[in-house]
């Protein structure tokens, strides 16, 4: 079972946390940069929830991974080298978080390596990669591998790792799922619109254990993505630490940072190769 990308495990728990600061906002237009309280909305989550999760953590014993936009890191100097030092991952979330389907493919190109240069002036090295809203485009995958990052953590093709074809080599794909999000739970603010529900962090603990339940069945990758913005809140942060502790009292998860679960799914002779390419979208059919 060693071969095998779960090694053993019943369903593997890749906790991800997409520290997006002000930028989510920002893409939305750089208006909002004159809102004072939504701005500092954001700011909650590098300067407060970051801090608490990063607590959780090491009480806990689990490791993470780190989603960081550049402007970010490049805004906050030390931030993805403090989360590094603690053991964690820190992995590429776009330069603007601005979504790569709003993009040009040189726009997009330019905010990729923009990136990729801020993470390699603060010493930090880079496994994998993430979209902006998770809204990849034909060309993000080709990106990722041209650049020899192992992996991309952006689309929903499975609820396990599969490899993903590129022009140039393979990558690994740890595909993600709205369920497993917690800004569909939480998000809100009334301009921009981000979301307009604010759920229960015992619904959402429910919700989340119960997918487990179902991953654990079929050993699957729970891959679940939390913003220090949201789920860094105190009762939400403590929903997150019950989650954890469910997990680990199952006894038959395993916890891992992705670049460590696309290093044993890249070891894997079974894992299924895809190639996704644009469905065949006649203009007489669909316009527009």
């Amino acid at each position: 079972m060693t071969d095998s990308w779960h090694q053993g495990a019943a369903a593997v728990v890749t906790l991800t946390f997409d520290v997006d600061a002000e930028t989510p906002i920002l893409a939305q237009g750089r208006r909002y940069a004159q809102h004072a309280s939504t701005m500092s909305h954001q700011a909650y989550g590098p300067d407060v929830g970051l801090p608490r999760i990063l607590g959780i953590l090491d009480d806990l014993r689990v490791p993470a991974t780190f989603f960081v936009p550049g402007w970010v890191a490049e805004q906050r100097p030390g931030l993805a080298g403090s989360i590094v030092e603690r053991g964690h991952e820190v992995a590429h979330h776009s330069y603007s978080h601005r979504a790569p389907t709003s993009m040009t493919p040189e726009e997009e190109r330019a905010d990729f390596e923009r990136a990729l240069a801020v993470f390699a002036g603060q010493g930090i090295e880079i496994a994998g990669h993430r979209a902006a809203l998770w809204e990849a485009s034909w060309q993000t995958a080709d990106l990722v591998a041209e650049h020899g990052l192992r992996y991309d953590s952006s689309l929903m093709g499975d609820d396990r790792p599969y490899r993903v074809a590129t022009r140039t080599a393979d990558i690994i794909e740890l595909p993600v799922h709205w369920s497993l999000d917690d800004w569909e739970q939480y998000a809100f603010l009334p301009a921009p619109h981000v979301g307009s529900v604010i759920e229960s962090p015992a619904k959402v603990l429910e919700l989340w254990r119960a997918e487990l339940d179902g991953m654990r069945r079929y050993r699957c990758l729970f891959n679940l993505c939390v913003h220090p913005f949201l789920s860094g809140r105190p009762g939400r942060a403590e929903a997150l630490r019950r989650f954890i502790e469910y997990a680990l009292e199952c006894g038959d998860v395993r916890f891992a940072r992705c670049r460590d679960v696309a290093e044993a799914a890249a070891g894997d002779p079974d894992l299924p190769t895809r190639r996704p390419r644009p469905p065949a979208a006649d203009p007489e059919i669909y316009p527009g």
